[in-house]
């Protein structure tokens, strides 16, 4: 929370109530929109909150870098804490992300389209994600 408290501090922000409970609940989350956010704070009882406010919020703290604005299913907009490029496991049953830390794979798919560009634009990111359903359960899972 002093990391928190000092990048706000740097960019001119002040560490408002509302801002410290939207920070803990990505903290708790790791992925949320601000749907989900404000849900959580609600049931919480941390701040009296509105999902305007909290939408506002997230797009003020990512674009100071705290966190990253992911494309997601549906036309939310989903928010990650975490910030460096990784891959996004998304279980449509359960409608959940998860983190895939894999640099390799990352730096793979990085090299291949810096040198093999989509004709007529301009790259601004990549983001991996892959679309799934858990699996069965092998034999070996139940020991």
């Amino acid at each position: 929370m002093a990391r928190f408290r000092s990048v706000l501090k740097s960019k001119g922000l002040k560490s408002t109530p509302q801002r410290i409970a939207v920070h803990e609940a990505m903290l708790a989350l790791e992925h949320a929109t601000a749907d989900q956010v404000c849900s959580w704070i609600v049931q919480k009882g941390e701040a009296d909150i509105s999902v305007a406010s909290v939408y506002n919020i997230l797009s003020d703290l990512s674009s100071i870098g705290l966190y990253r604005r992911v494309p997601s299913i549906g036309n939310k907009t989903l928010y990650d804490i975490s910030t460096f490029p990784h891959i996004h496991i998304y279980n449509r049953r359960k409608n959940e992300f998860k983190d895939l830390v894999d640099p390799e794979f990352v730096s793979m798919v990085e090299s291949y389209f810096k040198q093999h560009p989509p004709k007529g634009y301009r790259i601004d990111d990549i983001e991996v994600q892959l679309i799934c359903h858990p699996g069965r359960r092998s034999k070996t899972d139940s020991i």
